[in-house]
């Protein structure tokens, strides 16, 4: 297609010329060419140094593509806990790339914050974790944007990308608070924030067109990449895997058994998954997506209180697949859980002046309180909401969300396997037993032979150190100790020569001592150097693995500064914040430091990516 020319100071021939070389340039050709010809010494024009790209643009002989390369770098900042955003963002840098982008693509941690200075155009993809917080590497970026010494930053566009669960009270928070503190600092929304929940892969898609138009795309290109960014499974950081999270692999079930003992007051389940002709691979420290199923003794419940049909046919995704009304309350939505988004919805779907006194109340705590321990049925009983078809009612609920969970074994020992160690969850709350939906699932109703569908989720957070030789510490009580099994299998393979240190602790030593023969074995064989053990319910007093810490202390301190890795995982809100504490105490009594040094050698740590944590 000949480029238009109006008032061109060249001549026919010229403009032809220009047309057939400037059709074949690449990007980075074009971007060398601007700056050759903007450059002082080459032109000599009294126009300034622009002069001459100036004349080009007006001329029409650049084309929209080319002089939008002027403006086409893209950073794309990501803060992941379990590698959810990071995957999201490695497929949005994907996309953009293709269509001519130069992009930067960084963790938050490994991106040096004065450098925000330089960005123009800036993508945020961040997650929030626990009460409210930022995910551990996105922690030290937070704090830099949020302190006195984080630049004005006029010149920059910026749009986020928040990640979330509605079921917690402070949904999507670290990106609404990424999202205001840009503003304050001078810049403007390149596209408006959207908060995900745990279904994310429709509004993802849709904040990436938003982006893709303001960036100037065309329209043919901003659907083509948002249709791929869901297409490919956000949950994978590559395009290659036929299996991802929106098209999960049903693994055969190899074994399903008890770990605990008889008399004990838990059951923590060991699974052994098959991956044969699944092409799905993992690394130590990645997590596996199960996608579950409701108790269908509840759904039975659920729809008999509604007066619903369960034979009738509704809708179970945007293709216009149905399903018979339980097989889809069964596989597809999740009715276990109280959100405050579905408890506005039901009040306005049902007209309930009691449903809408309380979520508009501006009471959260009673809010807080009411949804703690309840589940739809619940709901449904207490305001007395009936007369709703059923395919109205499920337009209000979330899609079934998948349970990650830590992967115990090594690729490299188990090929074609997978296995996990799953805590099954019974509660008594509101008159009712209570199941954990997954956990119960693997524990009652799958034996082996079953299948279940399943995707790998890569954390790049929770990895093996790169150099065998590097000492590492775990810390892991329970079911915690998984990804320590698959660590301690992987380093058998490869021969690891480097030191490593096990802390587990559960309540009784006869009754809960997981994966105790494989632990000794490989205390036997060297591949584990120390283990340490505490038992919080066989003594008078309560021993959890933090005070064990304690007791080694010098010795740990010793191994820190040794170069040790330390790794954690388990319960966030007790067991980790716990250990988090007292390896500053360690620090500053070993190390003879204030509180504040030994945070400072904590948090350096950390970015250094010595201190990793795999927490829930």
């Amino acid at each position: 297609m000949q480029l238009q020319v109006i008032n061109s100071p060249f001549s026919q021939e010229q403009t032809e010329l220009l047309n057939r070389l400037l059709s074949t340039l690449t990007d980075s050709q074009k971007m060398w060419l601007s700056g050759y010809l903007a450059a002082p010494q080459n032109v000599s024009s009294a126009s300034g140094a622009g002069a001459a790209l100036q004349g080009l643009s007006e001329a029409g002989l650049l084309s929209q593509h080319t002089a939008q390369s002027l403006t086409k770098e893209v950073t794309v900042l990501f803060g992941s806990q379990t590698g959810t955003a990071q995957g999201i963002a490695a497929n949005v840098s994907e996309k953009l790339k293709e269509r001519g982008f130069q992009v930067t693509l960084s963790a938050m941690n490994e991106f040096k914050p004065n450098n925000i200075k330089k960005v123009q155009n800036l993508l945020i993809v961040v997650s929030t974790h626990g009460e409210g917080e930022p995910p551990d590497n996105a922690i030290a970026f937070h704090e830099f944007l949020h302190g006195r010494r984080a630049p004005k930053l006029e010149d920059l566009k910026f749009s986020v990308l928040s990640l979330g669960d509605s079921s917690y009270e402070f949904f999507c928070q670290t990106g609404k608070e990424f999202d205001k503190r840009l503003e304050e600092l001078g810049g403007q929304r390149l596209y408006t924030r959207f908060d995900c929940d745990l279904d994310y892969e429709d509004p993802a898609a849709e904040w990436l067109e938003g982006v893709l138009n303001n960036l100037g795309e065309t329209k043919e290109q901003v659907n083509a990449a948002a249709a791929a960014l869901v297409s490919v499974g956000t949950g994978a950081l590559t395009d290659q895997q036929k299996y991802s999270r929106t098209n999960p692999f049903k693994a055969e079930v190899f074994e399903n058994i008890n770990l605990n003992g008889r008399g004990s007051n838990k059951e923590t389940r060991h699974l052994e998954l098959s991956l044969e002709g699944s092409g799905l691979e993992f690394e130590p420290g990645d997590s596996l997506g199960i996608y579950p199923e409701n108790d269908p003794t509840l759904v039975d419940m659920l729809i008999w209180e509604m007066g619903w049909n369960p034979d009738e046919h509704v809708p179970v995704n945007k293709q216009g697949e149905e399903r018979s009304l339980r097989d889809a309350l069964i596989s597809n939505y999740e009715i276990t859980v109280l959100t405050k988004p579905l408890l506005e919805k039901a009040a306005e779907l049902f007209l309930s002046d009691e449903l809408q006194g309380l979520v508009s109340s501006g009471n959260g705590e009673k809010l807080r309180e009411y949804m703690e321990g309840r589940d739809l049925l619940d709901l449904v009983r207490d305001f007395a909401l009936k007369g709703i078809p059923a395919h109205t009612f499920l337009s209000v609920l979330r899609k079934m969300p998948a349970r990650l969970y830590s992967i115990a074994s090594s690729l490299k020992a188990n090929p074609d396997e997978v296995h996990l160690t799953i805590g099954t969850v019974r509660y008594d709350a509101h008159g009712r037993g209570r199941n954990g939906v997954c956990s119960v699932q693997c524990a009652e109703r799958i034996q082996s032979g079953d299948y279940l569908p399943i995707f790998i989720q890569h954390n790049q957070n929770f990895k093996l150190p790169a150099n065998p030789d590097t000492p590492i510490i775990m810390i892991g009580p329970g079911t915690g100790a998984a990804p320590f099994r698959s660590f301690l299998q992987e380093r058998e393979e490869v021969a690891a020569q480097g030191k490593s240190w096990l802390f587990f602790g559960d309540q009784h030593f006869v009754t809960d001592f997981l994966y105790q023969t494989e632990w000794q074995k490989w205390l036997k064989k060297g591949v584990l150097t120390k283990m340490d053990v505490a038992f919080s319910r066989d003594t008078e007093e309560k021993v959890y693995v933090q005070h064990r810490m304690l007791e080694k202390g010098r010795e740990l301190y010793q191994w820190l500064e040794e170069g040790a890795i330390v790794y954690i995982c388990g319960d966030e809100k007790h067991m980790a914040h716990d250990v988090h504490e007292t390896l500053i105490q360690i620090i500053e009594q070993e190390g003879g430091k204030s509180r504040e040094q030994a945070e400072a050698y904590l948090a350096d740590m950390q970015q250094q990516k010595r201190y990793q944590r795999d927490v829930y």
